[in-house]
């Protein structure tokens, strides 16, 4: 169980956890490899390939920083390759990283996801009760029907998981996997070379040696921070973007004790949901794990790559890989098979200013 006294982690400690700006990057601890301002690096050495833009309309500098001049204007979904990672100037200070895209501007990395185009073999025979597949393309758009080639449901991103139901082949031999939308009572179909079969192995539960009661989490709102512990161990640090005062409302995070006893691996946030209110519809979103009955939870975040500020409706958004580390490393584990687990108890969770 986790201490009435929190232990504390140090300045040091916390910074050696980020290496220099790499937590905002990638959203996990790489003490091995450091940015430095004004240093172009090599992106492959974070995993870096794709950047999609996320906003409607975003600008590329001619350097590292708002005040610099600008060099080109980008649009949503446009996918460039990265070609250089750095730090920028201290504005913003929650993020000081920047994505150099096809060597021609800098954008800043809150406005780029990184992707990858990763084509998959069609899994033509699919269980009756559904399998959990995961998008491996910067995005791909979902039909109400093969046929009807104009009649765009959704546009799935990098990252997004859904349940595919059956493999459907059109008139030109092509497959496409039949999803079946976990909040309304509706179906879409998705290429199928586009979207990656999830297997066990990706699922699988960490650290299963440590007892459950010497896992916990904290959520630390003031540094927009989440650290899982392992008694007094930090084990697994990442940058969050918590709830946010917006002008329909209050969504700040709740301080509190709270546990992860209810999760799902996919979920459509949409209307009616407080982390995805009336202006919100998000398909796919991965790796959920609940925190409060109102729906707040620890999940997968495809619409930006804004972490450390606060700027959700609530609940803690992570990179999608830092939510399946949260997922896999909670409690109650989640059998690949299962859209939806709900247990007595989960890992202990502290939300502190």
């Amino acid at each position: 169980m986790p201490p009435l006294d929190l232990p504390s982690l140090t300045r040091r400690e916390f910074l050696r956890w980020c290496a220099a700006g790499l937590l905002a990057l990638i959203g996990r601890p790489t003490p091995s490899f450091s940015l430095l301002t004004g240093k172009i690096s090599d992106p492959h050495t974070f995993g870096l390939s794709l950047g999609r833009i996320i906003p409607p309309k975003t600008e590329g500098y001619d350097r590292p920083s708002f005040s610099a001049n600008i060099r080109k204007t980008y649009w949503r979904d446009l996918v460039l390759p990265i070609t250089g990672v750095t730090l920028g100037d201290e504005n913003p200070n929650h993020n000081r990283v920047w994505y150099l895209l096809s060597d021609e501007a800098f954008v800043h990395s809150g406005e780029v996801q990184p992707v990858a185009l990763q084509p998959q073999p069609p899994q033509t025979e699919i269980s009756s009760q559904g399998r959990l597949f995961e998008v491996t393309v910067p995005y791909t758009d979902a039909l109400w029907h093969p046929r009807l080639t104009w009649s765009v449901a959704y546009r799935l991103y990098y990252g997004s998981t859904f349940w595919v139901t059956q493999a459907v082949q059109d008139e030109q031999g092509e497959w496409w996997y039949r999803i079946a939308d976990d909040k309304w009572p509706v179906v879409f179909f998705a290429r199928a070379i586009h979207l990656r079969l999830v297997q066990p192995e990706d699922v699988s539960p960490l650290s299963p040696q440590v007892p459950a009661n010497e896992k916990w989490i904290e959520v630390r709102l003031n540094s927009q921070v989440v650290i899982a512990w392992e008694s007094d161990k930090p084990v697994f640090a990442a940058r969050a973007a918590t709830g946010a005062r917006f002008r329909d409302g209050d969504f700040r995070t709740p301080p509190g004790r709270y546990q992860t006893n209810r999760k799902r691996p996919s979920r459509h946030m949409a209307a009616g949901d407080r982390a995805a209110p009336n202006s919100y519809d998000l398909p796919g979103v991965p790796w959920v794990s609940y925190l409060m009955d109102n729906g707040i939870s620890f999940h997968g975040t495809y619409w930006h790559n804004d972490f450390g500020r606060p700027r959700s409706h609530g609940c803690i958004n992570l990179s999608p890989q830092d939510a399946l580390w949260i997922y896999r490393w909670t409690h109650p584990t989640v059998p690949l098979d299962a859209n939806y687990v709900t247990a007595e108890r989960g890992t202990a969770v502290i939300v502190v200013e």
